[in-house]
């Protein structure tokens, strides 16, 4: 198969400067949320479960960027720190509700409000409020027709 001419192809153009932007919000991101004494894993955690009466293990695995083989390492230490507890479900033995504790949902509040302020200003003199919008929409696009894929 011979290569085709990219140099103008303007779908190649897009995938530099999105793994680059991708990249660089990962480093920024992580930066922060370490800062906070917390892994992106466990901050994903308690910001999915904070302002909820909790999530079973499967939905919590669902929507987190946590796989399931990580997830319950994650649960184990945030366990151990006191900030998670887990809950039989009645009726059901094999299920196990994920909730926040006080000293959990204090720390969503005061991490989760941080972390929001932290990011902004980056989205804020990069975007208008309509960019990001229709950011916003393009993306879940682009993630969706990779997603077709997997179906």
């Amino acid at each position: 198969m011979e290569l085709p001419d990219l140099k103008d192809d303007p779908y190649l153009k897009v995938v530099r400067p999105l793994v680059e932007a991708y990249l660089a919000f990962w480093r920024a991101d992580n930066r922060h949320i370490r800062s906070l004494r917390l892994t992106p894993s466990q901050f994903d955690v308690i910001a999915t479960l904070g302002d909820t009466d909790g999530m079973t293990c499967s939905e919590l695995s669902a929507a987190t960027l946590t796989t399931k083989g990580t997830l319950t390492g994650v649960l184990d230490r945030l366990e151990a720190k006191g900030l998670i507890r887990r809950d039989e479900v009645a009726g059901d033995r094999r299920c196990i509700r994920i909730r926040l504790t006080d000293k959990g949902d204090a720390l969503f509040r005061k991490a989760f409000a941080a972390h929001i302020a932290f990011l902004r200003p980056y989205f804020e003199q990069a975007l208008t409020q309509k960019e990001a919008d229709q950011l916003c929409r393009l993306l879940v696009r682009i993630r969706d027709s990779f997603e077709q894929d997997r179906r």
